[in-house]
């Protein structure tokens, strides 16, 4: 085993650190606070650096990279944003087109994927709809074909990027599910579509966006669409037909470990800050870091940091094993456990970290003046739901480690 990132990563990690340094550092507060969405100059100053489609080959405009440095990126930019909304652009154009590489259409992939690369285009995830987030098996958004067209009606919510993929100039969409089939047949009725809210300019006909105000995270948005008779081409859906469950698991364990590492490096932030704090603030006379009640917390956060990046990077290792490397040896259902983990162990450890964080901070760090806080909203939206429930990384750890059929509940006539 080696637990060493190669010269080349190093490097990678780098350059995407100046960058941050350069072009993120001095502006996510500012963007936090304007409360509008990632600026489209910053997404496209990041598609120039190489940020987006990491993962996806140089062919369909990809760098032709890996899922570990797509987690180094999003791990470096989490550290100067620790809000996570640039670093959640970041990992939406990362995680999402992978998928949409691995099992698009050749049509769909040539004109996607190098407008998100090059920061002109948006693509995310949009599975999320009123009644719910995690049943994936219940969707009521319906696609029913009419000779090479879908007809798409229905409705999303709480999906991040809405605002993103139609201000930017080319536009952008998401990797949505739909009902294909009859709603008895649960997950096996289900397709996946590129779907482009926007493209070439133009918003589509039938969709009605609609934007929600989130507590934290504001530098990307967060909204709604209906779908009203809205006609998507056939060469848009993403594998087979009634098949789109599958991919849509599979797509969500990629995008959990870039999640996880967004969790981590904005935590690694939060205790660089306590660090700082500790040396200037003292109690009673002492540096209240010399209290044992302040540095043994610190001493088993940190620990806890440090097991969940481990776990993250050997998710993102894996992942690279499947997809990247095609070694026959793994298998995407491999990646269950790992990757349930990291989503598990990564936004958990961040907001009690943060928590700590502001205890450590005092009063001031219930100001607006400490940017402390932001962080704090930040990681929260991932241990709330978003990209799945922690409760449901339990499940899929105890369900694949003890045995679905003592763990999955019966249902009724079961």
């Amino acid at each position: 085993m080696d637990f060493r990132f190669s010269e080349e990563e190093e490097l990678f990690r780098s350059t995407v650190r100046e960058f941050c340094e350069k072009y993120i550092a001095p502006r996510w507060i500012e963007i936090d606070e304007a409360r509008k969405g990632t600026p489209v100059d910053l997404i496209k100053r990041m598609g120039e650096q190489g940020l987006f489609c990491i993962p996806v080959r140089e062919e369909y405009g990809g760098m032709g990279g890996t899922m570990t440095m797509a987690a180094i990126a999003v791990d470096e930019m989490a550290y100067y944003d620790p809000s996570i909304a640039v670093p959640v652009y970041t990992l939406l154009c990362n995680g999402w087109p992978l998928l949409l590489d691995l099992y698009g259409s050749e049509e769909a992939k040539s004109e996607i994927l190098p407008k998100v690369a090059a920061g002109e285009a948006f693509f995310g995830i949009a599975t999320t709809e009123p009644q719910g987030g995690s049943d994936i098996a219940g969707t009521r958004v319906t696609a029913k074909k009419e000779g090479k067209k879908w007809i798409f009606n229905g409705e999303k919510a709480y999906i991040s990027g809405v605002k993103e993929a139609l201000e930017l100039p080319w536009g952008g969409g998401f990797f949505l599910i739909a009902r294909t089939g009859p709603k008895e047949a649960g997950h096996r009725s289900l397709t996946t579509f590129a779907f482009l809210a926007k493209k070439d300019g133009e918003i589509v006909k039938g969709f009605e966006p609609t934007y929600y105000e989130d507590i934290g995270r504001a530098g990307i948005s967060c909204g709604g669409f209906m779908l009203n008779n809205v006609e998507v081409d056939d060469k848009y859906r993403i594998g087979e037909e009634n098949k789109g469950f599958y991919y849509t698991m599979e797509g969500f364990n990629v995008a959990r470990i870039l999640v996880a590492a967004a969790a981590v490096g904005s935590a690694r932030w939060a205790l660089d800050q306590a660090k700082e704090w500790f040396k200037t603030r003292k109690l009673f006379g002492r540096y209240i870091s010399s209290f044992q009640g302040v540095n043994f917390k610190f001493a088993e956060l940190y620990a806890r940091l440090e097991a969940a990046r481990l776990i993250i990077y050997r998710a993102a290792w894996l992942a690279d094993q499947i997809y990247i490397h095609k070694n026959p040896t793994y298998s995407p259902r491999d990646l269950n456990v790992p990757v349930a983990m990291a989503k598990m162990m990564g936004p958990e450890v961040a907001v009690d970290i943060y928590e700590e964080v502001m205890k450590w901070f005092g009063a001031y760090g219930y100001t607006r003046e400490c940017p402390i806080f932001r962080g704090w909203l930040g990681t929260f939206s991932y241990v709330i739901g978003a990209e799945g429930a922690q409760n449901i990384m339990r499940y899929i750890i105890a369900r694949d480690v003890i045995g679905a059929e003592y763990v999955r509940p019966k249902l009724a006539g079961e």
